[in-house]
């Protein structure tokens, strides 16, 4: 399987990077995780085919890991996509998903698309399988507003890949990622503290407890994109590819 960075970046882009958005792919396997205000335009940069894309996981309802939906939608139906859609994502997502539609386009939660679309919403620590992918969600803390906040350990073809989400360090982390054939991390800092977010020392000393075979770090500010050819760890960059 292969998992590819559409967009790695902050809500601000440090660095000029997009929104938050994982293409993953691999025999059947064809899914994203999150969906930031800039995925569509970073999506088609990278020439990925939108309408192969069957699951759409999202973490939080923050606009650069959820906003990206509306473009995504419109896209679909502009392109006369026919393949079902699933789109799966924390509790309030039936409702968050046609009210950022509206504030979007407005009347576009209306309009009946040509595709089967499924809205879904995950329980924390309750897996849900699509197909061949197997979500198990894990409750992580990332504030008062936008959640609630859910960190992903996704099964599929054998492969175990676990993403953080946005989040202070939260002990649920150890389950969601132990022994993961990738572990994707929020490193927002490198030791500062900064309430909701997680920093790389944070993270490191927990390290040895998640032991997952391979980290990648991602959401990184201007602090840790200025130290991102001294760390021993891979940083996530926009189109990167990472095959597990």
């Amino acid at each position: 399987m292969q998992l590819q960075f559409v967009g790695c970046g902050d809500a601000f882009g440090s660095g000029g990077r997009f929104n938050t958005c994982f293409h993953v792919t691999g025999a059947s396997a064809n899914f994203l995780i999150d969906c930031g205000a800039s995925s569509l335009p970073a999506l088609k940069r990278l020439e990925i085919d939108r309408n192969a894309i069957d699951l759409i996981l999202i973490t939080h309802f923050h606009g650069d890991h959820f906003a990206g939906l509306p473009f995504f939608l419109l896209d679909a139906q502009f392109s006369r996509r026919t393949r079902p859609l699933v789109i799966a994502g924390p509790e309030g997502i039936e409702t968050k998903l046609p009210a950022v539609m509206e504030v979007m386009f407005e009347h576009s939660s209306r309009t009946k698309q040509r595709f089967d679309l499924s809205v879904v919403t995950l329980a924390a620590q309750e897996p849900c399988s699509f197909g061949e992918v197997t979500v198990t969600p894990y409750p992580v803390v990332h504030g008062e507003s936008g959640g609630p906040f859910l960190a992903y350990r996704i099964e599929a073809e054998g492969c175990v890949v676990s993403y953080s989400a946005d989040t202070e360090w939260s002990d649920a982390l150890i389950p969601a990622a132990r022994d993961a054939d990738l572990f994707i991390a929020e490193a927002y800092t490198y030791d500062k503290l900064v309430k909701n977010h997680l920093s790389l020392k944070t993270l490191e000393a927990r390290l040895p407890a998640i032991n997952a075979k391979r980290v990648v770090l991602t959401h990184m500010s201007d602090d840790m994109l200025g130290r991102v050819d001294e760390l021993p760890y891979t940083a996530a960059s926009d189109g990167m590819v990472v095959v597990f």
